[in-house]
């Protein structure tokens, strides 16, 4: 009976320990702005010919919106090995705000423009030709950047 006693007690003690209650802003800072994030995954044969065609189809896209202030920040992640089902590459678009995310027709429109001046759609049609043969995606979503306190 002690015995049972004491393995409650020390469970008990274990959760106890675990529901610690974090403070934002103490513990853990949320920062500015919002991650979008697409994980692709690409046959590994072709990892080159996609990072290639993101090149020429997004990064002028990315470079518009960031001369604009919509994004500050943007990054491609590959990751080394492979893993089927799993995503092999990441798209990261930092934007300023959330609220860069709301529709602005006069700004969006601007943009479009300025992206289509720099890669038409022709371009983007030829340049995302075949994708469909060698990446699958897996997931699109936005995260929001934590900083931990020291």
């Amino acid at each position: 009976m002690s015995r049972a006693m004491i393995l409650v007690a020390v469970g008990a003690a274990c959760l106890a320990a675990t529901v610690a209650i974090s403070k934002q802003y103490t513990d853990y800072m949320p920062q500015k702005g919002v991650w979008e994030i697409n994980a692709i995954e690409v046959d590994p044969n072709h990892v080159d010919d996609y990072l290639t065609g993101l090149r020429k189809s997004q990064v002028p896209g990315f470079e518009v919106m960031k001369a604009h202030g919509v994004i500050d920040s943007y990054k491609f992640l590959v990751r080394n090995g492979y893993n089927k089902g799993a995503p092999s590459v990441l798209i990261m678009t930092h934007f300023t705000s959330a609220a860069m995310l709301e529709p602005d027709k006069a700004r969006d429109q601007m943009i479009e423009k300025e992206i289509v001046a720099k890669f038409s759609e022709e371009d983007g049609k030829i340049a995302v030709a075949g994708y469909e043969k060698y990446r699958t995606f897996i997931d699109d979503g936005l995260w929001s950047e934590i900083v931990m306190a020291k």
